[in-house]
């Protein structure tokens, strides 16, 4: 399995473990994942989630190779399986990032209830220059935390900003040294996993609720612009450009 489940004292580790390839994510891998969160919702035991990735990275985002599938962005696909159940999972999720956070690593912390990252890490969203647009409710939730103006920069440009660029937005909420990260997370989700868990999740519940429709049609919505745009023409010679180690030629393209 390229997605590893582990839960001890109260706190479940869902962790992206594929670091051959950075932990890039393939359809599987959301399908596990999701079966991870739906274990660690039926389990009484378990009170926090804590998202990580292995072997030094977080996630390099979705595996390029699954792109070829034709129903990658629709409403019953995998991916979008992922989106909402993470998006409406009523436990808090704490995510612990190091190394590589592109694409889907970047828009899914924006659903994770405490981010901490790695002095080391990297953060992209490269969707335009694949062809592609933002995903899961990201053209709505980052505008909200980061602002419009650094917003559109980081969504239109797609270019990397580093760790502490994330607090500044919004997007997380400490930068700790690389090798504290993990440790730093499993600290604070041991202290939620000893508050009342009823009172913890009707918190997340409040604080969620006011936009949780407005976040639902924002990820479908997105996935209605995304397939389409996937099975174009800009995309194809993105992906293949990457794929053949060359550059891009948008040119011809109006």
């Amino acid at each position: 399995m390229s997605i590893s489940y582990h839960s001890d004292q109260g706190i479940a580790t869902l962790s992206f473990d594929r670091p051959a390839k950075k932990n890039a994510i393939t359809a599987e891998m959301y399908e596990q994942f999701v079966a991870g969160l739906k274990q660690a919702a039926v389990d009484p035991s378990v009170r926090v989630v804590i998202v990580t990735g292995a072997g030094g990275s977080f996630t390099a985002g979705n595996d390029l190779k699954d792109f070829s599938n034709p129903k990658f962005a629709q409403p019953d696909s995998p991916v979008i399986g992922f989106m909402q159940g993470l998006a409406a999972f009523e436990k808090p999720v704490i995510a612990a990032v190091q190394g590589l956070a592109v694409g889907i690593g970047v828009t899914m912390l924006l659903h994770c209830d405490l981010v901490y990252v790695a002095d080391d890490a990297t953060f992209s969203m490269p969707f335009t220059s694949l062809g592609l647009v933002p995903e899961f409710a990201s053209t709505l939730l980052l505008p909200q935390v980061a602002g419009r103006a650094r917003a559109a920069e980081k969504l239109l440009l797609g270019k990397p900003f580093p760790a502490a660029e994330a607090v500044v937005m919004g997007i997380a909420n400490a930068v700790l040294p690389s090798a504290d990260v993990v440790a730093h997370a499993q600290k604070v989700a041991r202290m939620i996993a000893a508050l009342p868990p009823g009172a913890v999740r009707d918190t997340k519940r409040l604080l969620r609720q006011p936009q949780a429709a407005q976040v639902k049609d924002a990820i479908l919505r997105e996935a209605l612009v995304f397939g389409p745009r996937l099975a174009g023409a800009e995309a194809r010679e993105a992906i293949s450009a990457i794929l053949e180690k060359r550059a891009p030629d948008f040119s011809k393209f109006r």
